[in-house]
C-alpha cells in the first residue's frame, strides 16, 4: 500500500505528492485510453490510487496514520463512494473526457470518503 510510506511525509509534502500523482494520472490515463482505444479501461488504476490517498488524508491530520483499523475503514469508505458515485463524482464521470474523466470522478469520491472518514474519527473521540 502506497499510503504507508507516504504517511511518513509532512502533511504539506503528502498533499503535494497526491496532487502530483493525480496530475500525472490524468495524463497517463488519457494516453492509455487513446492508445488502447478505450474509455476508462479497467487496467488503469492510478485513479484508484489517487482517490484512496485522498480518502486517507484525514488520518495524517488527525493523528491516526498508523492505525490499521482506520486505514481499513478509509479503504472501505473509498470503495463505497467510488461504486456509489454520488453527486459530483457521477457528474465528473459522465461529463469529462479523457484522463480527466477517468481520474477526477475518483478524486471526488476520495474527497467525499475523506469527509466521511474525518466525521467517523472525530465522532469516535466524542464517545
Amino acid at each position: 500500500m502506497l499510503f504507508w510510506p507516504l504517511a511518513a511525509l509532512p502533511v504539506p509534502l503528502y498533499a503535494v505528492t497526491v496532487i502530483g500523482i493525480t496530475c500525472l494520472g490524468i495524463w497517463a490515463a488519457d494516453l492509455a485510453d487513446r492508445a488502447w482505444g478505450t474509455k476508462d479501461d479497467g487496467r488503469i488504476v492510478v485513479d484508484e490510487i489517487a482517490g484512496q490517498l485522498i480518502t486517507l488524508f484525514p488520518l495524517l491530520v488527525l493523528g491516526r496514520a498508523r492505525s490499521p483499523g482506520w486505514i481499513v475503514t478509509g479503504f472501505v469508505a473509498f470503495r463505497v463512494f467510488d461504486v456509489w458515485k454520488p453527486g459530483p463524482a457521477r457528474w465528473l464521470e459522465e461529463n469529462l473526457e479523457g484522463g480527466a474523466g477517468v481520474v477526477l470522478d475518483d478524486v471526488a469520491a476520495g474527497v467525499l470518503a475523506a469527509l466521511a472518514l474525518a466525521v467517523l474519527i472525530l465522532g469516535s473521540r466524542v464517545s
